[in-house]
């Protein structure tokens, strides 16, 4: 299997060094992945993979531990006032961006208005109302209203710390020539960035906590066939495997003896595979074929059979390991009779043909679930095609256009509803060209005040009622029929310490990670 021609010569010479040997200098790690980023920005961008490399290139103002407790990184110390309108953030002193030029308050409140405007997330920072900077180092963030979830968003994956000088150019933030030869804070720098073949990063010599990183390099060596990826991973030309969620793969690596394999680093991720509608669709906007739809797909054959027991069934928009999951949510257990008859009252009692797309490469969560579709929706008169995507970019350019009647999907909760779940359900989370947003092109005013209402509700079993409340509501419409969590993996050579176990796993900066010996 050949790597990356253009690459560093110690990057080559760790893809064909056993993985674990000790480095005498820190060494190299080399992580998997099939998915290649449209660029390195995590503050214009979402999903595993930008936030993985973006992670270690830009520090954010916060960084969590596996408790969800928040702890210092750019911000050396925070407050958050009495009635919750103002957070106050302390930075750093002496640290500096990657080209030397010193991180201060401007680049931060810079950032996180960039990230307001212009990320997917929308509900993200939306009651960020204006951010003062009285001197270099001080930080406030005022806000409209209480924001429960603020802290969590000033995350690594969520919230990179940008440079003013390099993106305050005036040029389009989403598709600046910076976000693809970044300029960040983090852990490590860029140094190469192949799309489709690999992402290399170096060690930032001048990185702000001391003694970090402790590795010289990571290589991010993207291999577009999951089978090479675990051959990979077993002959050692590859180190890490994080965000794994085929059963056939977890149970292959599980034997290899010179790996280990957790479940631990994925907490506030909340990973749920479903199925999307267009209800912008002549064929879909009426919910008695969504709900047809649901009454025809059996969860438990797709957790048990496809996913080989591995997945979990997920009835609803919160994860069901969430505090916030509300129990009494309709399943639409399998019922192909009132799905026939709920087509019959849509006027299709005779059929229709639609079409389903999938995200490429994790074929078992997604291009499996889709086939089977095909032959399951046949039952109640629909005529499936599967309709493939060549690489991700394109799928996610046919979903974020709203150009598709439906879509299997892999959602994040992103720890708190606010985050994760708002961004898919409010109607003025209609987006054209942004995934991982209301693609459904949902609107409903009553989810759009309830999910308002919990957003800004600071005692807890408020808020479990509020959302208890929106299940019930888009259990009924069904823009998105939910199907299973994903059960994420890291497989990890048994050498390394430290590997991201946090509650945003490899989303996390990797300076502690380190080779024994």
């Amino acid at each position: 299997m050949t790597f990356l021609k253009q690459i560093t010569a110690a990057a080559l010479l760790a893809s064909t060094t056993l993985a674990g040997q000790a480095f005498a200098e820190g060494g190299t790690l080399v992580i998997a992945t099939t998915q290649t980023p449209r660029h390195l920005n995590g503050s214009v961008q979402s999903g595993i993979a930008t936030a993985v490399p973006s992670t270690q290139i830009f520090a954010s103002p916060l960084r969590y531990d596996e408790n969800w407790e928040p702890q210092p990184y750019l911000a050396e110390s925070w407050e958050t006032s009495a009635d919750g309108l103002t957070v106050t953030l302390n930075l750093v002193s002496g640290a500096t961006f990657h080209d030397g030029e010193p991180i201060e308050a401007e680049d931060v409140a810079f950032s996180i208005l960039n990230t307001k405007e212009h990320h997917p997330f929308k509900s993200m920072f939306e009651p960020v109302e204006s951010i003062d900077t009285p001197d270099t180092q001080t930080v406030v963030i005022n806000l409209s209203k209480p924001h429960p979830a603020l802290l969590l968003a000033l995350s690594p994956a969520l919230a990179p710390v940008l440079p003013k000088h390099v993106f305050g150019d005036g040029q389009d933030p989403k598709s600046h020539p910076a976000n693809s030869a970044p300029v960040g804070s983090g852990p490590f720098m860029l140094e190469e960035f192949t799309p489709g073949e690999a992402i290399v990063l170096k060690k930032n010599p001048n990185f702000f906590i001391e003694g970090r990183p402790k590795l010289d390099e990571i290589v991010f060596r993207i291999v577009g066939d999951p089978s090479a990826l675990l051959i990979a991973m077993e002959n050692g030309d590859a180190d890490m495997y994080p965000f794994m969620a085929g059963s056939q793969e977890i149970r292959r690596l599980e034997k290899d003896d010179d790996l280990a394999i957790t479940t631990e680093g994925y907490a506030a991720v909340g990973a749920i595979n479903w199925l999307a509608f267009n209800t912008a669709s002549p064929k879909l906007s009426d919910v008695r074929v969504r709900q047809a739809i649901a009454y025809a797909v059996d969860r438990d054959f797709i957790t048990k059979a496809l996913h080989r027991g591995v997945s979990s069934p997920q009835r609803g928009p919160i994860i069901e390991s969430s505090p916030f999951f509300d129990e009494t949510i309709p399943a639409y257990d399998v019922d192909l009779d009132k799905a026939k008859a709920l087509m019959e009252e849509a006027g299709f009692g005779d059929g229709m043909d639609l079409t389903v797309d999938y995200i490429p490469g994790p074929k078992e969560q997604q291009q499996s679930v889709a086939e089977y579709l095909k032959s399951q929706l046949k039952k109640i008169g629909i005529n499936v095609t599967v309709r493939a995507a060549p690489d991700f970019p394109t799928w996610a350019g046919r979903v974020g256009g709203h150009d598709f009647e439906m879509s299997m999907d892999v959602v994040f909760n992103w720890g708190d509803p606010v985050i994760g779940v708002h961004r898919t359900y409010l109607s003025d989370n209609i987006r054209q060209g942004v995934i991982w947003s209301n693609t459904q092109q949902y609107a409903n005013d009553k989810v759009d005040s309830l999910l308002n209402q919990a957003a800004v509700e600071l005692d807890t079993e408020k808020r479990k009622a509020l959302y208890g409340e929106f299940q019930q509501v888009v259990a009924t419409d069904l823009p998105v029929y939910w199907i299973n969590s994903l059960p994420y993996h890291t497989a990890y050579n048994k050498k390394l310490l430290n590997p991201p176990q946090g509650i945003w796993g490899a989303m996390h900066p990797m300076d502690m990670v380190e080779w024994s010996e």
